[in-house]
């Protein structure tokens, strides 16, 4: 088996396993900045995924386990995007009407 392939999985399972270990502790009032703040790791994973299919090479495996990664991560970051602008749109002050009388 390629060691670069191990490699990526390990990555994989570790970084699910603490994922999931870190969003357990959070409050359910607290997800809502979490996932705005996540962006910026989301970012990160975006960049991981095109360094994992620029390196995949030849290996049609690891270029599709970097394609799928790149997915999720760009659908991540547009879907942490738009709950950030929902979420700052709750804060928002409506301009004043003018009633005419």
């Amino acid at each position: 088996m390629d060691p670069t392939f191990v490699e990526f999985l390990w990555v994989l399972l570790l970084g699910s396993l603490l994922g999931l270990e870190l969003i357990g502790k959070v409050p359910p009032t607290l997800h809502t900045p979490l996932m705005s703040g996540a962006n910026a790791i989301s970012g990160i994973t975006v960049l991981a995924a095109l360094t994992a299919i620029i390196k995949a090479g030849d290996n049609i495996v690891l270029l599709l386990l970097g394609s799928v990664s790149l997915g999720f991560a760009l659908f991540n970051v547009i879907g942490g995007f738009l709950v950030t602008d929902r979420m700052l749109a709750m804060f928002s002050r409506k301009p004043a009407r003018k009633e005419n009388r």
